[in-house]
Formats: structure tokens, sequence, C-alpha cells
């Protein structure tokens, strides 16, 4: 066991810290590595990134006693590689990272200089560290992922959120702990967020009323209407329609941009996934067997002698009955609240974002956006891997190496 003696003399060892940059090959890092292993030094640090082909390597070690002498060594091997390198002495290994630890994704299609330049300003005005930032993706959007330290994540999301409307840029903040990585339940709306559009209106254009129900739907989705009241007054609309337009409309339904890879992705990582909606079961069961999603609860339309009567049956999945679902859904996956995500853009959303570990509001009215712990704007639903720490790399490696 190291005493507090042991950890005083770690911190004041004399330290080595070296840098390389230069036009990324193979065999760089190993040739300064050997370069050190002559002298049987401690590696207590390193990290290495490349861009654009050009490397940047750094690694910390304990320091000889003829550090000069390995410097000059290290020299040669650069004049030979044709590198840069910089050796510098100093005292201890890096500083911890303060507490208060946060991940900030930040997604812009584009991400501009002057976006993320005011973006890392708002950190600093906080008081907080940029400790690492990472690429998520390259297209069709830019995601990068920052570690910041010295702030609570309340503080930088309040700050940061205001700051990425500004510069029209998607700004998430989230805890930087261990649990962050152990979402394992996603729980979706439909309508607007896992499919473009509303399933409601498109039986309506098939009864000649898409005009009049999807003027009740936008008052709905505001929070302006309540939403039982509501979805009562828009079925009826749809009395005496038969029942062959419902085949219709699942035919005729577009998935959101990225929806399949988001589920895809996820369910090979071990997620399970459930979708609660608003709108009606007759449409909701087909999609939850068509793309391997594992819980889905809707509204029934009634239905008799092969035509809608313009009722529902049983009672109303609203905006209560949705965090109801979240709930049940977490206990017979046996997955902690902690650890769901859920994804929705309505205000009858409202209750299932503020019960999850982590509630997104996806191409949000205002009042949700405001509400949820994040929001995207972009239109592309696998941006959520992204706020799970998954890479766009990641996911096209997976894609080549299991092909459908």
């Amino acid at each position: 066991m190291t005493d507090l003696g042991e950890v005083e003399t770690s911190a004041e060892r004399p330290t080595l810290l070296v840098t390389l940059t230069g036009t990324d090959r193979p065999g760089l890092t190993s040739a300064i590595l050997a370069t050190v292993a002559t002298r049987g030094l401690e590696v207590i640090d390193a990290e290495q990134v490349v861009l654009r082909g050009r490397l940047i390597l750094g690694v910390l070690l304990s320091a000889p006693r003829d550090h000069k002498n390995l410097k000059e060594e290290l020299k040669a091997l650069a004049n030979v590689l044709d590198i840069d390198i910089s050796v510098k002495k100093g005292v201890g290994d890096n500083e911890p990272r303060r507490k208060g630890r946060s991940q900030v994704t930040v997604i812009g299609h584009p991400l501009t200089a002057a976006g993320l330049a005011a973006i890392a300003g708002r950190i600093a005005d906080t008081g907080a560290n940029i400790d690492r930032i990472s690429r998520m993706a390259r297209y069709p959007v830019t995601a990068m992922e920052i570690a910041v330290s010295g702030a609570e994540p309340m503080t930088l999301r309040k700050v940061l959120a205001q700051e990425g409307v500004e510069q029209h840029l998607d700004v998430a903040v989230q805890d930087g702990g261990l649990y962050r990585r152990a979402k394992r339940l996603i729980v979706m709306d439909v309508d607007s967020t896992l499919i473009q559009g509303e399933v409601i209106e498109m039986l309506a254009e098939h009864a000649g009323r898409r005009a009049e129900v999807a003027a009740v739907t936008e008052q709905a989705m505001r929070g302006e209407l309540d939403f039982e009241e509501s979805l009562r007054h828009r079925v009826a609309a749809l009395e005496g329609l038969p029942v062959s337009a419902l085949d219709e409309v699942y035919a005729a339904i577009e998935l959101a941009p990225g929806a399949r890879t988001m589920v895809r992705t996820l369910k090979r990582l071990g997620y399970q996934f459930a979708i609660v909606s608003g709108g009606f079961s007759q449409i909701t069961d087909q999609l939850a067997a068509e793309l391997g999603i594992d819980y889905a609860q809707a509204n029934e339309l009634e239905i008799a002698d092969g035509k809608l009567t313009g009722r529902v049956v049983g009672e109303i999945v609203d905006r209560a009955g949705k965090a109801a679902a979240l709930r049940e859904f977490a206990r017979r996956s046996g997955t902690p609240l902690s650890q769901t995500v859920a994804i929705g853009d309505g205000a009858n959303d409202l209750d299932m974002l503020a019960a999850a570990g982590l509630g997104v509001a996806f191409n949000a009215k205002p009042v949700v956006r405001d509400a949820a712990d994040t929001h995207l704007s972009v239109p592309y639903l696998d941006t959520i891997l992204y706020l799970l720490g998954i890479t766009r790399e990641e996911v096209e490696t997976a894609d080549a190496d299991n092909p459908a």
C-alpha cells in the first residue's frame, strides 16, 4: 500500500516530456519508444492524435539521470526520421482533473471555427477547463466531444445552451462520470421523431380532413390543448374510414434519417428499445416488428365492420401515460431509470423526458426544447449516438464487419 510519503516523493520526482510532430507513417511511435526503452524508463502518460496525416505524440517519462544524453539521442533520431521532437524536463505527473466533470457534445452543420470558439469561450467564463477534444463525426454533421472539468454540469448546461442557440449549434452537456456509458434503454416517441410526419394527419388525408386535423395536432404538440381531448376530437374525424387505409398509411411512412442506423448500432451494443406513442398501435406494432424494437405502447383505434368508428379503445396514452410507459419498460428490462434515454418532440413527451436519465428533445417545440436535458435540431436521428460516446467511424466499422 502506498503511504503519504511515497505519494509526495512521486509528485516531486523528475519527469521528462517528449513531444513528437511529423508526417504520420508506420513505425514512428515504436522508434521513439524503442530509444527510450534502452534506458529502462517508466511511461507515466502518453497520448497520440493524427490530424490530416500529421502525427502529434506526447509521452511523459520518468527522467533518467543523464536526460541530456537522451535528449541528444532523440534529436539525432528526429533528423533521421525527418520529424520534430521536443524534450522538456519537469517535475511530477499531470495535474489531476478538477471536480465537476462534464462531457460537452457540440454538433454543427457546419461547425464553424467562430462557433466552436464561442463555446470554448463560454466554458472558460465558468472557470472550467477543457481537458480534451475529440471528433465524433465528420458527416453528415460535424460532432465534437469536449471533456471539461471545474464546473458543475448544470452550470455549463445553462450557459452553453444559450450560446448554442446564438451560434446555431446543438450543444449537449452530460455528467462526465462513469454512468454516462451505462445507459441501456432507449424510449422514443414515434410521430415526427422515429418517423417523419404525423400518422393521424396521414389518415385524415384519406378522410379528406387533413388540414383540420393538422391544426389541432399543432396546438396539442405546443401544449395549448389537453392531449386526450384533442386526440378524441381528431380521431372522430376518421369515422367511416376503411381499415385498408391503415395499411396504405403504413406503406407510405418514412423513417427519420438515421433511424435504422441508430437502432441497429445500439442493438448490437446490447441496448433495448421501446416506442411509446399518442398515435396508434395498428401502426406502432408493425414498426416495432420491422425494426426489432423490444417494447411498444400506443392508443388503439376501434374498428367495426372493417371501418374505423372514430373512437379509441381503452385508456389514452397521453403525457402522463408516456412517462408511466417508460417506467414500465425500465422495470421489464431491468434497467434503472438513471440508465434510460427518452427522445421526443411534443408537449406530451415532457413527463417522459423528465423521468429518464437523459431526456433529448429532437427537432422539438420550444416548450420541449427548453425543458429537456439537451436538444438536437439536425434531422439525423443517429446523432443520438454521439451523445452516448459512439463515433461515426465505430458505426461504419461495425456495419462493414456485420453487413446486413
